[in-house]
């Protein structure tokens, strides 16, 4: 069996696949890599399947030693990647040969980095998936020094590009796009939210990034009453009594009782998963 040793980890590194859906009955989010598409994009450079499990790095800091031959690919956060000391290419097909390891530095832009390994992480699966849920903890153990992660049977098909030109991750602030949620009437002014600029906390994680409000007026509430607890998507930006918004990511509960006063479009979640705390978000309403 082939594995790959890990050696060392930054902040925080899960294994993640493309999650557990069809479980709220039960209680169970569906968790899954934060950042959908450069986890699917590092599965594509090695040739997988886009649901095989990789690995997800918090701002890098990993270090993973091939006991075999392995292909694998570094996407998301722009990490500086070294194999043996050598630099190598981001969102390019790097080849490991046995006892070389893959290091990742921290990343200057971006929050989340995605390595995927051709083959994919072949630990048990949870209820159909290999996510690590931190919210619930349901899924494989953190990744810690020591682990060694088996690899599954290789695909057929071989990789058929050497690198994937990615649009580099602004260190700016984003414009994130969101339509109005099923309590903003209980806001005194719920376009509020699309005014001025706000910026990620640093009490941001898998389950959500809650927001500072940098420029611009608050967030005042129209209704007081306790809300019912609810149903939660992901995307839902929830207002607590703080008035710092919280928009919930691949973790978040799938229930809440604080007002959702808008929703994220699905394509801009992966957006506000890589935005790092310090960072400015704008958000702008679709129609």
């Amino acid at each position: 069996m082939i594995v790959i040793v890990i050696e060392r980890v930054g902040p925080l590194a899960t294994i993640q696949d493309l999650g557990r859906p069809g479980w709220f009955d039960f209680g169970v989010g569906p968790a899954g890599a934060a950042d959908r598409a450069s986890f699917r994009l590092a599965n594509r450079l090695v040739a997988n399947p886009e649901e095989y499990a990789g690995i997800e790095v918090l701002l890098g800091g990993l270090v993973l030693r091939a006991d075999q031959h392995v292909t694998v690919a570094v996407t998301g956060a722009p990490a500086p990647a070294t194999v043996d000391g050598i630099p190598v290419g981001h969102a390019s097909v790097l080849e490991l040969a046995a006892g070389q390891r893959l290091r990742l530095g921290m990343a200057p832009a971006g929050l989340r980095s995605y390595v995927a390994v051709r083959g994919g992480i072949d630990v048990l699966p949870v209820l159909g998936s290999r996510s690590h849920d931190t919210l619930s903890g349901i899924g494989p153990e953190l990744l810690r020094p020591g682990d060694r992660l088996p690899i599954g049977s290789v695909p057929q098909r071989l990789p058929n590009v050497e690198f994937a030109p990615v649009t580099a991750l602004p260190v700016t602030t984003r414009t994130i796009r969101a339509v109005l949620g099923p309590r903003h009437d209980w806001f005194a002014d719920a376009d509020v939210l699309f005014e001025g600029e706000w910026a990620v906390s640093s009490a941001t994680d898998r389950v959500g990034a809650r927001l500072d409000r940098r420029t611009g007026p608050p967030l005042e509430r129209a209704i007081s009453r306790e809300l019912p607890t609810e149903g939660m998507a992901l995307g839902s930006i929830q207002v607590p009594p703080s008035g710092q918004p919280v928009v919930f990511l691949a973790d978040h509960p799938i229930t809440g009782g604080y007002p959702v006063i808008a929703v994220v479009l699905d394509a801009d979640v992966d957006a506000v998963a890589q935005a790092r705390p310090g960072q400015g978000l704008r958000f702008r309403r679709a129609h």
